[in-house]
């Protein structure tokens, strides 16, 4: 991580955008607190180096031989005031797949955007970009590189920051008027993913029987069955939680799936092996019992995080 600033602005230079690692995560964790101490810091920008991402989240495949627990991509932006989507951003919570779950506070952001979205998007990993992150409420703005304007701003307001996006975002004709790829498919979204477990939304999507519903239940069936039910109740008991609150969950889920199996195959069947065939154990939904979820939710006593 490199930083370059001057009196009123800090710009991150993440300068390994593929994988946030353990060093990173405490330099960058201390360097906020003396961001948050200075009153002459108004603004800090957070970019990655070289053209292909921002970042791809935590060296999950550092996290099977660590105990330790890493700050992800999308942690690093979400919960801002202000967060800039371009026409090169995609999104996507593809947890379930590797026996996790939506962490960095998915708990929190998820089940606030609209209708069931944000359970949609947690439970299938499904994949949006460019002007779709900012029509989903992921990102608050959509618009071109605004760097230069944005320090030249001298102890700005949130209404300055906002003036300058605004304004941004009203003159980019990129992807003007297009329509948001799951708008079609939102009513459907709402009313079948709007259930009491992970087998009511199965049970109605093959019901239904559309295409998309089946295309969505072929999705969810190669998931980690211990990952949706945990995701799922995460999402609904997130929904009333404060962020600290949700972390402090979310933490004691992180430590229930090191102590488990589904994530050190999901590692081994998507990045090791990388033969795409995990065998996650229980194997189905059905077989995940409310006595397992409960205990990833239990509080770990003095070892719980503490904010």
């Amino acid at each position: 991580m490199v930083t370059s600033s001057n009196p009123h602005w800090t710009v991150i230079h993440i300068t390994k955008p593929a994988h946030i690692v353990f060093r990173l995560a405490v330099c960058a964790c201390k360097s906020y607190e003396k961001w948050e101490k200075d009153p002459e810091t108004s603004i800090v920008i957070i970019k990655g180096t070289g053209g292909k991402a921002f970042c791809a989240g935590g060296d999950i495949r550092v996290m099977v031989t660590k105990p330790v627990w890493l700050l992800k991509g999308v942690g690093l932006s979400v919960h801002g005031r202000f967060r800039v989507a371009t026409e090169k951003t995609m999104f996507a919570m593809p947890e379930t797949g590797i026996g996790l779950f939506p962490d960095v506070g998915g708990g929190y952001f998820l089940p606030r955007l609209q209708g069931k979205l944000g359970l949609f998007l947690a439970l299938t990993g499904f994949r949006i970009k460019g002007r779709d992150v900012q029509q989903a409420g992921v990102a608050s703005h959509f618009l071109p590189s605004l760097e230069k304007d944005l320090v030249q701003l001298k102890t700005p307001s949130n209404t300055d920051v906002a003036g300058v996006l605004n304004s941004y975002q009203a003159q980019s004709k990129l992807d003007d008027g297009k329509p948001f790829i799951l708008a079609e498919h939102m009513d459907q979204i709402n009313r079948l993913f709007e259930a009491s477990s992970v087998e009511d939304i199965m049970q109605k999507l093959n019901e239904d029987g559309s295409s998309f519903a089946l295309k969505q239940l072929e999705t969810l069936k190669k998931m980690s069955p211990t990952s949706l039910k945990i995701t799922f109740r995460q999402l609904q008991d997130g929904a009333s939680m404060s962020l600290q609150e949700v972390l402090v969950m979310e933490y004691r889920l992180s430590q229930a799936c090191m102590r488990g199996h589904d994530f050190y195959e999901g590692v081994r069947a998507v990045l090791i092996d990388r033969d795409q065939s995990p065998k996650w154990k229980p194997g189905v939904v059905e077989e995940v019992t409310e006595d397992l979820v409960d205990g990833c939710f239990k509080s770990l006593g003095s070892n719980d995080l503490k904010l």
